[in-house]
């Protein structure tokens, strides 16, 4: 796009401050997907905001610099050459964050946030403070209040150890089944013990694909099926 630009100083002091709160904003983002232990963390978006920011920086410093030898002070010059580069190329960074197992998807959020951040860093460079604050507000909005306001519970695995299989499983289902529990697929595994003299010595293992209803949390289920003295143990496992 084609416009015309008044020339203006553009000092390096300016150009850190510039920096120094990119790297800020990065780091907010950041901590909160490093405290969910998610692919990128504090450091990736610190320094996807710092390069973005770098990015539009450089393109300040290169638009005055050609500003400069403009007659009167004016040029008509073309601008966002630069920054348009760094929209498309997230997509890279982005896409690896995002990985697919057991047929889910996983890193959706975090690639979102990556993309987001290096727009914020964008606009820090580019001077608009205020803006690239609210809208960090809105991303932290979404990534922690959302959750908080609007609970989902996603499909989990959850690995069960049990002895005694007459009497333990029994238990599990009606559990399942009274808390309205849906099974999606279950697979499950027998572990023989060499000396065990009965049949219910023996380690059974199930490993169920759940989706719990939206007032039931999975660390209530694991608690509750562990008061079971047949039940050895209950985890969540992620694959």
């Amino acid at each position: 796009m084609e416009i015309l630009i008044q020339a203006r100083d553009f000092t390096w002091y300016e150009a850190l401050i510039r920096l120094i709160a990119a790297v800020t904003v990065g780091c907010i983002i950041g901590i909160e997907r490093e405290y969910k232990n998610r692919p990128a963390g504090m450091r990736t978006h610190s320094l996807v905001c710092l390069g973005a920011a770098l990015a539009a920086v450089l393109e300040c410093l290169l638009t005055e610099s050609i500003l400069t030898f403009g007659s009167e002070g004016m040029v008509s010059v073309s601008i966002g050459r630069i920054s348009a580069q760094v929209i498309s190329g997230i997509g890279f960074l982005g896409a690896g964050t995002i990985f697919i197992s057991q047929k889910k998807i996983s890193g959706l959020t975090t690639a979102a946030s990556l993309w987001n951040v290096a727009c914020l860093g964008l606009l820090i460079g580019f001077g608009y403070y205020l803006l690239a604050l609210i809208i960090c507000g809105f991303i932290m909005m979404v990534l922690i209040g959302l959750q908080q306001v609007i609970h989902v519970n996603t499909v989990k695995r959850v690995e069960i150890r049990f002895t005694n299989r007459p009497a333990a499983l029994p238990y599990i289902n009606d559990y399942l089944q009274k808390n309205n529990i849906k099974v999606l697929d279950i697979d499950f595994h027998i572990e023989h013990v060499p000396e065990a003299e009965k049949p219910e010595q023996n380690v059974y293992t199930n490993l169920y694909t759940l989706h719990l209803p939206s007032n039931l949390h999975f660390s209530d289920m694991v608690s509750q099926l562990s008061e079971n003295t047949d039940i050895q143990t209950v985890r969540t496992r992620n694959v």
